[in-house]
């Protein structure tokens, strides 16, 4: 009798978190195609709107350890559901605000509701996907952060441009909260899913996480410490903030940057603003296919995930030369190449699937965003004051990049070999 061929479902659930992934992003980034109208309507400084693009970081940040552990507790079907659902209606909130206070109050919301997000994306990875799948996996949820960015930046600009800041929110809100419905309508772990015995089979001997395995985690205090203290976990959270500040400049200050240092005008700024988030998804796909194909080649699990993060956050500072730039398009171009840089070490979050204690894939990739997301805190409102201070961008670009540094000397030197962490009592 022919054995029955593996079914595919896992590439399903990979969609679902793609899109899912994708919403989450534009629903941050939304705040800075506005800003500009923001500026006038509330009468902000640089500082005022850096605290601003930083509003929605400060509870995401403390929330992605107890967002971690939902996930772990309650599952990724209920979690992401009730997560998008939440978020989007805040979203569609800020279209109604009179007062910055307010706005600030809203930003802050979606911070704690999109918290279980990585957790989320970590834990479907880890129990849909064999380890030689892992890093290309993880690159293309990764990659919807980037793409969702794109393709939509040019499409909020054009909303923004016809129709005001407010219906921005408008729309982005209403997109996420149908997406809410289609992921609980269609995602399940592999145990109740409809993927055949030889798709669960090809899980098993290629080393994803059994989702059936063993009673649902209780929290431990004591668990939580020795993870923290871990030296993988360390490095790993020092050189997540490395990666992800890149990012939150792209995210919040460039399109300001685009309008005020290079006085672009705003639909010239949608184009161009999008050209840097397509160099950067080609980055991460990229990163994660390297990644997968060294680990195949025989390299090992330390070396193959380590090459790409270390060498695109060594790229970074190739932002610097913008500083120097003349044209539009030769900034565009330096600024794109960067990015790439970066999405290409956004591969790191495929080392979590490595590393993360069984039974606690949320908590641990929950206190990793953490530590990564405080970036999102720390360099708008750092690049605030410097704008401020200096009138200009340029000694923000050199913040950035001695972040990237920073974060290559911590995969490079601290994290030593890559493996599972084993919480022994």
């Amino acid at each position: 009798m022919l054995q029955q061929p593996a079914t595919r479902h896992r590439y399903v659930m990979l969609l679902l978190v793609f899109g899912a992934t994708a919403l989450n992003f534009v629903d941050r980034a939304n705040l800075a195609v506005v800003a500009p109208a923001l500026k006038e309507a509330f009468g902000l400084d640089p500082v005022a709107l850096g605290f601003a693009f930083s509003a929605y970081a400060w509870t995401y940040a403390l929330c992605n350890l107890p967002g971690g552990y939902l996930v772990d507790r309650f599952g990724s079907r209920t979690m992401y559901a009730v997560a998008i659902a939440i978020w989007s209606v805040l979203t569609f909130s800020q279209g109604l605000v009179t007062r910055f206070g307010t706005l600030f109050g809203l930003r802050m919301g979606v911070g704690i509701a999109e918290a279980p997000t990585f957790p989320v994306n970590n834990r479907v990875v880890s129990i849909w996907f064999p380890r030689d799948e892992r890093g290309l996996a993880t690159s293309v949820y990764i990659v919807g952060q980037y793409v969702g960015m794109a393709f939509l930046t040019p499409l909020m600009f054009w909303v923004f441009h016809h129709f005001g800041w407010r219906a921005v929110f408008y729309a982005t809100g209403a997109v996420g909260l149908l997406w809410s419905l289609v992921w609980y309508g269609f995602y399940r772990d592999p145990a109740a899913s409809r993927a055949n015995a030889a798709e669960r089979a090809l899980l098993r001997a290629g080393g994803a996480l059994d989702d059936t395995q063993g009673a649902k985690p209780a929290f431990s205090w004591r668990a939580l410490r020795r993870l923290l203290s871990d030296r993988q976990i360390i490095a790993v959270c020092i050189g997540k903030f490395a990666v992800l500040s890149t990012l939150y400049f792209f995210l919040t200050w460039f399109p300001t940057y685009l309008i005020t240092e290079r006085h672009m005008t705003v639909l010239k700024t949608g184009t161009f603003a999008a050209l840097p988030f397509i160099a950067a998804s080609i980055g991460v796909l990229f990163g994660g296919m390297l990644s997968d194909r060294l680990l195949r080649a025989g390299m090992s699990v330390s070396a193959a995930r380590k090459t790409p993060i270390v060498g695109g956050l060594l790229l970074v500072p190739s932002m610097t030369l913008a500083i120097f730039a003349h044209s539009d398009a030769a900034v565009i171009a330096i600024m794109s190449f960067a990015f790439f840089a970066q999405g290409v070490s956004s591969c790191s979050w495929s080392l979590m699937a490595d590393i993360a204690p069984k039974g606690l894939i949320g908590l641990a990739g929950g206190a990793v965003n953490f530590a990564g997301n405080l970036s999102g805190i720390v360099t708008p409102i750092a690049i605030g004051y410097i704008v401020r201070g200096t009138g200009s961008f340029a000694l923000a670009l050199v913040l950035v990049s001695v972040f990237a540094l920073i974060g290559a000397a911590c995969y490079t030197f601290l994290l030593g070999e890559v493996k599972r962490i084993e919480l022994v009592d």
